[in-house]
């Protein structure tokens, strides 16, 4: 154990039953240090910017700004950051989106405090751990054609019919009468769900598979 420079852990969860659990495991264990707590991804990132973690602990379904989507925002701007997505979910698609926007890691919420801990100081060294759940839906996902744009929300569509239109956030933001932090992490969602890396890519996947009007 390195206990002169212990692991610098962040947990991301918006129950605060879970961030409790968590934050005991932590402060429990010699060579990881709990370094803050956030309700969603939003806060996730501020915390970022203030502490710089080595490693986060992401829940995936979470108000105002999800997992994949904060994940995505933190491996963009601070790639030596490692993500445990740590979740409820184990659904193929789940899985496929928290891997495509960075993260190192899969867990499920009842993974022992040891194999917990073990997959933290993997994650610090670059090695990833998977859930054996979360392989096997990525198995059977693997073998099934997903039509690309079923797994957008109605809101989500919306932005997407206005991203076509060719308006930029601000406009998007004014038309739903939504704000610009919501509108960029719907803009996210939708690039994380299509499997694109900008608006151009969005654009055309979505007219060549007719998911607009």
């Amino acid at each position: 154990m390195n206990t002169e420079n212990p692991i610098r852990v962040l947990i991301v969860d918006d129950h605060s039953m879970v961030r409790t659990g968590l934050a005991t495991f932590l402060e429990v264990s010699e060579d990881l240090e709990l370094i803050g707590e956030a309700g969603n991804g939003a806060e996730a990132l501020a915390l970022c910017e203030q502490s710089q973690p080595d490693v986060v602990l992401m829940d995936l379904v979470m108000p105002e700004m999800d997992g994949v989507a904060a994940t995505q925002a933190i491996k963009a701007r601070w790639p030596e950051i490692q993500v445990i997505a740590l979740t409820s979910f184990q659904e193929g698609e789940m899985v496929q989106e928290a891997l495509k926007a960075g993260a190192i890691s899969y867990l499920l919420k009842n993974v022992s405090m040891d194999e917990l801990a073990r997959a933290i100081q993997a994650a610090h060294v670059g090695r990833s751990t998977m859930a054996q759940e979360a392989v096997q839906a990525l198995v059977q996902s693997s073998g099934r054609e997903q039509t690309p744009g079923v797994n957008l929300t109605p809101r989500e569509f919306q932005v997407l019919e206005l991203l076509v239109e060719g308006l930029k956030n601000p406009e998007i933001s004014e038309r739903l009468y939504i704000s610009i932090g919501t509108t960029r992490t719907h803009v996210s969602n939708i690039f994380a769900k299509l499997g694109v890396s900008n608006r151009a890519e969005a654009i055309t996947l979505a007219l060549r598979n007719k998911l607009v009007k």
